[in-house]
């Protein structure tokens, strides 16, 4: 197995969809699973499978602009059902998709359980003033948003806001 790991400072922003014409330009999707060991709005250590894959992640605090310093290293996926024991209670299921738009990946995610109905689509970026193109399907930045946080849509998940 080759273990993956890196240490960078993420800058990404993230944006709700408002519709479904991204699904024309991606293909099949990636099941995840996550939940924390700890989140706070200091740090957060999350347990993540994400289909064949699984990885354990220390984030930082985000700053203006969507970026924070990350270390991610990939853990045999058959340590996972342990590492979720020692995880605070709750966790997110969401389905992943990519679409290429210019020069930028889009990530999508799809919730799921108490999430349900909720699309996210975010993009990383090399720098907080780098240019890119916002598809039309593209809704509001919800970058600064707190809730948007996979933390703390475990927290409060997205089915109990009030319309």
């Amino acid at each position: 197995m080759c273990y993956i790991s890196y240490m960078k400072l993420e800058i990404e922003r993230k944006f709700l969809v408002k519709d479904d014409s991204w699904k024309n330009n991606t293909g099949e999707g990636i099941l995840y699973k996550q939940a924390y060991l700890t989140s706070n709005p200091d740090r957060s250590v999350r347990i993540r499978r994400a289909g064949e894959h699984a990885f354990i992640t220390i984030k930082g605090p985000t700053t203006t602009g969507g970026s924070k310093l990350e270390y991610e290293y990939e853990v045999p996926i058959s340590d996972t059902d342990v590492l979720f024991t020692l995880c605070q209670e709750g966790s997110i299921e969401k389905t992943r998709y990519e679409v290429l738009i210019g020069n930028h990946t889009w990530e999508i995610d799809v919730f799921e359980g108490l999430n349900k109905g909720l699309i996210v689509a975010e993009i990383e970026l090399n720098s907080v003033d780098e240019t890119f193109e916002i598809p039309e399907w593209i809704g509001e930045e919800v970058t600064e948003d707190k809730r948007y946080i996979n933390s703390k849509l475990i927290e409060n998940p997205f089915t109990t806001w009030s319309k």
